[in-house]
């Protein structure tokens, strides 16, 4: 009797400690990625206790995967902010490096500006090795194009046949004239004609009839032409030829003097007689001309440096930032190769440039304000660059100017083997490292659910022989009972 009682009290206390062990499984956090499969395993083991089998092996898997899981998932949150930061940081520091090529290109310190004083002389344009200073032009004659115009005749009038040879030069063109061929249609082969050596015809119809126009393509002297008649021509041919060769309005080199100084030009358009000096005449006279080097570019890419840098430092600072009532940190709140970046430019804008009469930045009206940023006085600056232009270019873009430091400085940090590129990759490389061990955990968490599994199955088996067995016993109990009953009776 007491050994059938010790069966039964053995299954209750195997019923107890399972009914203890999911109330502890079900208050571990669920933080894991596993999951239970197997479920109608799980649902057919038949443990006769009422257990949430699925709820107990879920929050021991759980339980033992939380801590890598959170290692993993927070390292890959770091990773993937600190890339967010440094990407930011490049972007400001590319904006900074075209304002600071602005600031070291020659193109911007040799700009200049052109004068007149008699502005019906025409124009004048510079080049970037003009030179500053004011000049006595006086233009005595304009180029011309030569043009010759032939007599007037009926428009369905021709001329005879033979050939019309055209020279410019040293080239010349033959055009053939037909027995049927107008004005009209010998001006039509001259513009055709392949090689033509730099003529043009037009037909003017005037009050007395159809006149063909020849006129040269280019003014000057050398690109005056010349009309003769080919050999047995008729004389019609040789009468156009004769008349076209007489120009009404000969060839012409411009002629001007520069500060007393000759000059002849086959075109209106005179370059290379006052060097990195374009002069466009449009008439005869005199005129002072003014050279004067244009301050605008300089200012602009003052300015332009300015704003880029400004935007550097807000970024610099939202990236370093730290806020004590949200407890909210930048992405790089303390990192050594933000703080490398920082020291370095801060120390260039700083220093004073030797070769320059200016000095320094803040000699120059730019100034830090208490945030990082950069203030430029544009009176300063406009006074600075009026005076002393060259001065400011030695500032920015001389052999140890701000610029020239700057734009070392930040084109090695950004280059594509700089320390923050190297940084980036080496992130990116922690997160396939983070990826890999993501990997091996959730194979982990797999193969122990499967334990699991694998041991609340035997526990059921065990449950079930045992119920069975103690069921047998207080069966054959009852029975035994009985029959002694039934004996006294």
């Amino acid at each position: 009797m007491s050994s059938i009682s010790s069966v039964g009290s053995t299954s209750s206390a195997l019923s107890s400690a399972i009914s203890g062990s999911s109330s502890s499984a079900s208050s571990t956090g669920s933080s894991g990625s596993s999951s239970i499969s197997g479920t109608g395993l799980l649902s057919s083991l038949g443990l006769g206790t009422g257990l949430d089998v699925n709820s107990i092996i879920q929050a021991l898997v759980n339980a033992q995967e939380a801590g890598p899981q959170a290692q993993i998932t927070n390292q890959t949150n770091l990773d993937n902010n600190k890339i967010a930061g440094l990407t930011a940081l490049q972007t400001s520091l590319s904006g900074l490096q075209s304002a600071l090529n602005e600031l070291t290109s020659s193109t911007t310190y040799s700009t200049y500006t052109t004068t007149l004083s008699n502005t019906s002389l025409g124009t004048a344009s510079t080049l970037p090795d003009a030179s500053p200073g004011t000049y006595s032009i006086n233009v005595s004659q304009l180029a011309t194009a030569q043009k010759s115009v032939s007599a007037a005749q009926a428009s369905t009038a021709t001329v005879g046949t033979g050939t019309l040879n055209i020279t410019v030069g040293s080239k010349s063109v033959s055009v053939s004239v037909g027995a049927t061929d107008t004005l009209s249609a010998i001006a039509a082969n001259i513009n055709n004609a392949s090689g033509n050596p730099g003529v043009t015809a037009t037909i003017v119809s005037g009050v007395n009839g159809n006149q063909l126009v020849l006129t040269s393509t280019s003014t000057g002297t050398a690109n005056a032409f010349s009309v003769s008649a080919g050999s047995g021509s008729s004389s019609g041919v040789s009468s156009l030829a004769s008349t076209l060769n007489t120009p009404s309005t000969a060839a012409s080199d411009a002629q001007l003097t520069i500060d007393g100084i000759a000059v002849s030009s086959a075109n209106n358009s005179v370059s290379g007689a006052l060097t990195g000096v374009t002069l466009n005449l449009t008439s005869t006279g005199s005129s002072q001309l003014s050279v004067a080097q244009s301050t605008t570019p300089i200012s602009t890419a003052v300015n332009d440096f300015v704003s880029a840098y400004n935007t550097y430092a807000t970024t610099v600072s939202q990236l370093d930032s730290y806020d004590s009532t949200t407890k909210v940190a930048g992405v790089l709140l303390g990192d050594a190769t933000l703080s490398a970046v920082q020291s370095q430019i801060s120390n260039v804008l700083g220093s004073n440039v030797s070769g320059s009469s200016i000095g320094n930045l803040a000699s120059l009206g730019i100034t830090r304000n208490a945030d990082g940023t950069l203030t430029s006085n544009p009176t300063t600056l406009a006074n600075t660059l009026a005076s002393n232009p060259s001065s400011v270019q030695q500032l920015f873009s001389g052999a140890n100017g701000v610029a020239t430091q700057l734009s070392s400085l930040v084109t090695n940090f950004n280059s594509s083997s700089g320390v923050l590129q190297s940084r980036i990759n080496n992130l990116n490389n922690d997160l396939t490292n983070q990826s890999t061990q993501q990997t091996a955990l959730n194979a982990r968490m797999a193969v122990y659910q499967q334990q699991l599994v694998q041991q609340y199955t035997s526990l059921s088996t065990l449950m079930s022989s045992l119920n069975n067995t103690s069921s047998y016993l207080t069966q054959a109990m009852n029975a035994l009972t009985g029959t002694s009953s039934s004996s006294k009776g």
